[in-house]
């Protein structure tokens, strides 16, 4: 599943071969500096945290959601495998306003993309 790499002053969402074409989309990258929130979700799958229209993308309810959600002045990209726990980066910058996804690595490579 997607994991965030820090290369340099840029924030890549690396996905594998079959996430990106899933998502029809290729890694979303994005300043570091553009980050304003990191919130750690038990549930990636409520109202609260999933809004828009999934398109383009590959979705199966519960199981798989990949690609943009759009909504009317916002855009945000997701990469959920299964209902497991998951992340939200809010960004100020870029074309997306937030990166949603499954977590897969340690909370602690997360949690310092404020603070630095």
């Amino acid at each position: 599943m997607a994991k965030v790499k820090i290369i340099g002053e840029e924030l890549i969402l690396e996905l594998s071969f079959w996430e990106r074409a899933g998502a029809i989309h290729s890694n979303p990258r994005v300043a570091r500096s553009a980050v304003t929130k990191v919130e750690f979700v038990e549930n990636l799958w409520s109202n609260e945290v999933l809004r828009g229209v999934r398109a383009p993308g590959t979705a199966i309810p519960y199981a798989i959601l990949l690609g943009t959600m759009r909504g009317r002045i916002y855009r945000d990209f997701t990469a959920i495998k299964g209902r497991g726990a998951g992340v939200v980066i809010s960004l100020d910058k870029g074309p997306f306003e937030r990166w949603i996804f499954t977590l897969r690595q340690p909370k602690s490579e997360l949690e310092g993309l404020i603070n630095s």
